[in-house]
């Protein structure tokens, strides 16, 4: 067997002004995601664990710890005496890299319900690390990462809702981000300004931009259409105007 990849990695450059991903349909049929990165390239399901793996028989190493804190609590054991060591530190933070991988990948891909589902479920284990992690070294070690996953989170729910029509909610969801990432800031104790934290930056920078694409509604408009009437007094048209708005409720 030739286990020389030159050949695979020269049909598929890597280009570093951008993510480097695709689709493709391994042996069984099924379809996989690929990363390509400057030393190679990633392979990873679609669903499940990344690495298709099931450490302990559990779709994750974060389901195990899940299992185990479940069990621990219906035992009657206080939660806070729950505790994750240094290797489930280790692990979870080790998985929730193959995870990242692959909600970037599915991004570049625009999969937003699968960027969703792992932006989320990172987003969840770095909360369950900052709860139960031994030591606050190990907490912070995927809690930083939090205004990052809440941004892409917000990016990939709010794109998906303006492409089913719902842009009022696009913007509801990309302010909740802000505020959560503003009320981490201000728990963490940030180093600096808000302003000096991009993925905060940049989503109320979006955010303006989708209000100012924001479509008008049906009263908006006679809205306008009133205010411009009443300026140029032409009271006949503001009448009719205004009982359009009354039908509008």
């Amino acid at each position: 067997m030739n286990q020389d990849l030159d050949a695979i990695l020269a049909a598929w450059p890597f280009d570093p002004s951008q993510i480097n991903a695709r689709l493709i349909t391994s042996g069984d049929g099924h379809q996989k995601v690929q990363l390509r990165l400057d030393l190679g390239i990633i392979q990873m399901e679609l669903d499940g664990r990344p690495d298709g793996q099931r450490p302990e028989n559990f779709e994750s190493w974060f389901a195990y710890y899940q299992d185990a804190f479940n069990r621990h609590t219906q035992s009657g054991a206080d939660p806070e005496e729950f505790l994750l060591d240094n290797q489930a530190c280790h692990r979870l933070q080790q998985e929730a890299i193959q995870y990242y991988h692959r909600y970037l990948s599915l991004f570049q891909l625009q999969d937003w319900h699968r960027v969703i589902r792992d932006t989320m479920r990172n987003i969840q284990v770095a909360e369950f690390m900052a709860d139960y992690a031994e030591s606050d070294e190990h907490a912070w070690s995927m809690l930083q990462f939090k205004p990052y996953m809440l941004m892409m989170h917000a990016r990939a729910a709010a794109i998906l809702q303006i492409e089913n029509g719902h842009h009022i909610k696009a913007l509801d969801t990309v302010r909740d981000a802000i505020e959560q990432i503003e009320l981490f800031l201000e728990e963490t104790e940030f180093d600096g300004p808000p302003e000096e934290c991009t993925e905060l930056q940049f989503l109320k920078d979006w955010l303006n931009e989708l209000e100012s694409t924001r479509p008008i509604s049906p009263r908006e408009r006679v809205e306008r259409q009133l205010a411009q009437a009443i300026s140029e007094e032409k009271y006949e048209v503001a009448a009719q105007l205004r009982d359009q708005l009354a039908k509008l409720g």
